[in-house]
C-alpha cells in the first residue's frame, strides 16, 4: 500500500465533516439562503474578532480569483511573488476573473518578500497611461515553501501598501498551518495587519470541496456577482457551508492543522541537514538525488519531485505520529 505525501490535498475527509454534510441533506432555501450559509459571517466574525463577509466557494482558484478581482481592475496589477501559487499553479486565472489584470512578479527566498522589493519595483513603474498601474499585493500564508507569514511581517506589508494606495490580499490556503506554527491570532495576522482579503483553506485540512474568501468589513461591490458569474455560486449552497462550520466548531481547523504540521516536523527532524528550508506548517522540502528519491518510492512512499535534486513531502491532519515514523526512519537511513 502506498504512504501518500504529494499533497494534503488528496487527505480523506475529516469525519466531524461528513457527519455535518450528512446534517445539511435535507431540503432548504437554495443558493446560499440558507440556515448554514447564513451563519457564516457571525461564526468567521467570531475567529477574526471582528465583522466579516465571507462567501464559500468550492475551490482556491476560484477564491483568490473573485478576491482580486473584487480589489483590482482589468487594467491593473497585483504585486505577487514570481513562484505564488496565482502566477505558477491556477492557469491564468487572475487574468481571467480580473477581465485581464496582470501579475506584476517579484523575487524574494522561499517564496516571500518584504516591502523593500514592493518600494523598489514601485520606483520602476510610470505613473502614466502607459504603463499598468499596481493595484494590489498578494502574499501567501504559508508560502509555497511552507514558510509562515508573523503578524508583524504582515503588518510591514500592510504598511507599504496602505502608503502606496494598494489593497492587500493573503492567500491562505495554508492560514490555518500557519497560525498553527507561529501561535499569532487569526485577527493579528490580516485586518490588524492590513489585510482586505483572505482565501481561507478547508480543503487541504479535512474538508470535502468548500473554501471561505473572507473579505474584513462589508462585500466590495461587485464580489457577490463575481461568484456568481463565475459558477461558483452552487446551488446547494449549504453543504460547503456545512463544512466551514464544521471545521470551526471547537476549532477543528486548528487542531487538524497542528496534527498536520506536527508530522511534518518528525520528517524535518528525520532529514536534518537535507531540509532545504524550515518547516514551519505541513511542508517538507529536502534535497534527495534521483536514485534516493527511486528508493524511498519503492519502498511505498509517494511524493512530489521538487526540481532536480530535491522532493516535496506534504503531510496531513490524519497522520498520527505512527504514520510518518517509518519514512522518517528511511529518509534518516538515506
Amino acid at each position: 500500500m502506498v504512504a501518500r505525501f504529494f499533497s494534503d490535498n488528496a487527505a480523506p475527509v475529516h469525519p466531524q465533516v461528513m457527519a455535518a454534510l450528512a446534517d445539511a441533506n435535507h431540503a432548504d432555501t437554495a443558493y446560499d439562503g440558507d440556515g448554514w450559509s447564513q451563519r457564516l459571517d457571525a461564526a468567521l466574525g467570531d475567529v477574526f474578532e471582528t465583522r466579516v463577509t465571507a462567501l464559500w466557494t468550492a475551490t482556491g482558484t476560484s477564491a483568490n480569483g473573485i478576491a482580486l478581482a473584487a480589489l483590482t481592475r482589468g487594467w491593473q496589477s497585483v504585486l505577487c511573488h514570481r513562484e505564488a501559487h496565482i502566477e505558477v499553479d491556477e492557469c491564468g486565472a487572475p487574468a481571467l476573473f480580473t477581465g485581464g489584470g496582470k501579475l506584476d512578479l517579484l523575487d524574494g527566498p522561499g517564496a516571500k518578500f518584504d516591502g523593500a522589493a514592493v518600494k523598489a519595483r514601485l520606483a520602476q513603474i510610470r505613473k502614466d497611461v502607459h504603463q499598468v498601474q499596481p493595484a494590489a499585493i498578494s502574499i501567501t500564508n504559508a508560502s509555497e515553501y511552507g514558510l509562515a507569514w508573523r503578524a508583524a511581517e504582515v503588518a510591514a506589508m500592510g504598511d507599504v501598501a496602505r502608503a502606496h494606495g494598494l489593497a492587500l490580499h493573503m492567500d491562505g490556503a495554508r492560514f490555518a498551518n500557519a497560525i498553527a506554527f507561529t501561535g499569532d491570532s487569526p485577527a493579528d495576522v490580516t485586518w490588524r495587519a492590513g489585510v482586505d482579503a483572505l482565501s481561507f483553506g478547508f480543503v487541504k485540512n479535512g474538508g470535502m470541496n468548500a473554501e471561505c474568501l473572507i473579505f474584513f468589513g462589508d462585500c466590495p461591490p461587485g464580489a457577490r456577482e463575481l461568484r456568481k458569474r463565475s459558477g461558483h455560486l452552487q446551488s446547494k449552497g449549504r453543504f460547503l457551508a456545512a463544512q466551514i462550520l464544521a471545521m470551526l466548531d471547537g476549532d477543528l481547523w486548528l487542531a487538524n492543522a497542528r496534527a498536520a504540521n506536527a508530522a511534518a516536523m518528525l520528517i524535518g527532524a528525520a532529514a536534518g541537514s537535507r531540509l532545504l528550508y524550515p518547516v514551519e506548517a505541513n511542508e517538507v522540502f529536502l534535497r534527495l538525488s534521483t536514485a534516493e528519491a527511486a528508493h524511498l518510492r519503492a519502498a511505498g512512499y509517494d511524493f512530489y519531485d521538487w526540481g532536480a535534486g530535491a522532493a516535496r513531502l506534504v503531510t496531513a491532519w490524519h497522520h498520527l505520529p505512527g504514520d510518518v515514523a517509518p519514512l522518517a526512519a528511511a529518509i534518516r537511513a538515506l
